[in-house]
């Protein structure tokens, strides 16, 4: 890249390659003098950096944390309070100077992603800061942007369909392509660490934190989806991460506020949760991030798989052989708090195996607890040595020694460009799966179904940006030649709600409803009910769960899009109008309201439109 980069906050030159290298390895000088690339820096001359690196600057290396604010250096007010609220620093540079940490993780509720070009001068001013400390590293930036319903960085990148969705789809392809390009736009805005893949299996169509957020329930077919968007990623110079390792596919409790216990089997856990880990370690993946759940047919301790040595170490290294980066969950989340304290997290943490702590909820705690640790003997600076080789090893993989900055120009030719939203929208079209389509109802005709009322769910956008989805479904209909008009009837629809939207439904041709996560005690299934009474044509489209379909056996037809943002929502759009047909197959067996034993839809459903 140009050695004069900038940023939209100013023409001011960034440092040079030489420059950064010199920064980066003064305490090496051979390195620099030389002209090595750290690209192909050997272990020895990483461990040369470390060796000159302090107790307390090898501490911070091991640290992934959240700041607040849109700028390193000048955030608004209201996260300055924030961050001394939380982190006692001000800013994101104060942070970096006080604990030299390793890493960073970007949110859209701490206001770090606001659009593309804000988010490559807060990277810039990050590895500023970090750059100009005595001996400073580039930091490793991450994010979670597993698309779908988990996304923190939103329009006018491209947002492309989540897993689920692309399970459905079923191409390897598509999940290569979806890696490599989501990869470098992530890549020009300075994220080099992305939390994606999900390679959890979700069998337990109850589990309330993974669902869509899986590929599938078949091991096979997530492992081979894992392994293509690895490959998409990590070819794109982007760091994937496989995640929830040992598998949090099969749980009714959600670990940021519970402490799920997986009750499989280790025979059980070989076949299907393990497949995709072993995928993925094949694939080169270059971080595996733990779960906060318990198995006892791993480790029968009572501890949960981040504090796990057996787990950690025992299976992961030495059984898979994985010598890549272990990150941990947010340490945040009440699965890893139940049983020790804050300060005891972090160093559990790492004597049972991993390499980088993210976000602890008191950093100055854990930060402190760690240093004691390698103080007091209970951890030795040759086990935080290990760690931090690990992740320098991935640092220079990234090319983060050599160029830790982006450029304004490549945000703008890279980011939501027309090639990439072009094939966001191709994926989703593949992904849309038909579930229900009694008396071929769909595709809906422009010239008997011409006035249309879309009601239902409209939850919070992923990434702030997208959505309301009944103003989106109706938006994309009216595109496609209906009349179509909005009408938001929430996720629990009050009786009033459900009289407005009826007397409606009675002065259009026909009608579709957004479901989201139908219950048996749900208003959304009372109303799709008493829509169907009015005898209008009506069409739910799921905007998450297929499963809802088992809750609605009146409705004549049924779409399953896997998620509520734009990209999957104009895709079921598109199909409703028949300007694509629907080709997605079911990745998860739905199984009946009135008898969960039995399957009402099994894994590789999916109607289609006669040719």
């Amino acid at each position: 890249m140009p050695d004069t980069s900038t940023g939209s906050s100013g023409n001011t030159a960034q440092p040079s390659r030489r420059t950064v290298l010199a920064a980066s390895a003064g305490a090496t000088a051979a390195l620099a003098v030389g002209g090595t690339s750290y690209a192909a820096a050997s272990d020895r001359d990483l461990r040369a950096l470390i060796s000159r690196m302090t107790p307390e600057e090898k501490v911070g290396q091991l640290f992934v944390t959240r700041v607040h604010g849109h700028s390193a250096t000048a955030p608004d007010q209201a996260d300055i309070d924030a961050n001394l609220r939380e982190l006692g620093v001000r800013t994101a540079a104060e942070l970096i100077a006080r604990y030299r940490v390793g890493g960073i993780i970007y949110f859209t509720w701490a206001h770090n992603t606001r659009d593309p070009h804000q988010i490559a001068d807060l990277s810039n001013g990050i590895q500023r800061a970090s750059l100009e400390q005595p001996r400073g590293l580039p930091v490793l930036i991450s994010t979670d942007q597993e698309h779908g319903i988990v996304c923190r960085v939103g329009e006018p990148a491209a947002l492309f369909p989540g897993a689920m969705a692309v399970g459905a789809g079923g191409s390897r392809a598509d999940a290569r392509t979806l890696g490599r390009v989501a990869g470098r736009e992530l890549r020009a805005m300075g994220v080099r660490q992305n939390y994606s893949p999900v390679a959890d299996v979700n069998v337990n169509p109850a589990n309330p934190v993974i669902g869509v957020r899986s590929f599938g329930s078949r091991p096979d077919a997530v492992a081979s989806l894992v392994a293509a968007e690895v490959a998409g990623y990590q070819g794109s110079r982007v760091a994937a991460t496989a995640k929830h390792f040992p598998g949090h596919g099969d749980t009714a409790v959600d670990s940021h506020y519970g402490f799920p216990v997986i009750t499989h089997t280790r025979a059980e856990w070989e076949k299907l949760d393990a497949p995709p880990f072993r995928a993925a370690i094949r694939a080169g993946i270059d971080s595996i991030m733990t779960a906060h759940i318990m198995v006892p047919a791993l480790d029968d301790s009572g501890d949960p798989a981040t504090l796990s040595h057996p787990i950690l170490t025992g299976i992961l290294r030495e059984e898979l052989g994985y010598d890549g980066v272990v990150v941990t969950d947010a340490l945040g989340m009440e699965g890893v708090r139940e049983k020790y304290g804050d300060d005891r997290v972090p160093v559990l943490a790492l004597k049972a195996g991993v390499d980088q702590l993210l976000n602890p909820p008191s950093l100055d705690l854990a930060w402190n607890a760690v240093l004691k640790a390698v103080q007091d003997g209970e951890l030795t600076e040759a086990r935080l040595d290990e760690s931090i080789l690990r992740v320098l090893r991935l640092k220079a993989k990234l090319r983060l020694f050599e160029e830790p900055y982006v450029s304004q120009a490549g945000v703008s030719d890279t980011v939501g460009v027309r090639a990439h939203l072009a094939a966001a929208d191709r994926i989703a079209e593949r992904t849309t799966t038909l579930l229900v389509n009694e008396r071929r109802l769909l595709p809906l005709s422009r010239r008997r179904h011409r006035r249309l009322l879309v009601v239902g769910a409209d939850p919070a956008s992923p990434s702030g940006t997208t959505g309301p989805p009944t103003g989106v479904l109706a938006g994309a209909l009216t595109e496609l030649g209906f009349t179509a008009t909005a009408l938001s009837t929430g996720t629990a629809p009050s009786a009033a709600t459900i009289a407005k939207a009826v007397a409606a439904a009675r002065d259009v041709d026909a009608v579709v409803v957004g479901t989201y996560n139908v219950t048996a005690a749900s208003s959304q299934k009372a109303l799709v009910e008493q829509l169907v009474a009015t005898g209008r044509p009506v069409v739910a489209v799921a905007i998450r769960n297929p499963y809802d379909v088992a809750h609605l056996p009146s409705v004549p037809a049924c779409l399953a899009a896997y998620s509520w943002t734009d990209v999957e929502l104009r895709a079921a759009a598109r199909v409703i109008a028949g300007r694509v047909r629907p080709r997605g197959k079911l990745p998860v067996p739905v199984l009946r309201a009135d008898d969960p034993a039995r399957v009402l839809y099994p894994v590789g459903h999916g109607l289609s439109y006669q040719p």
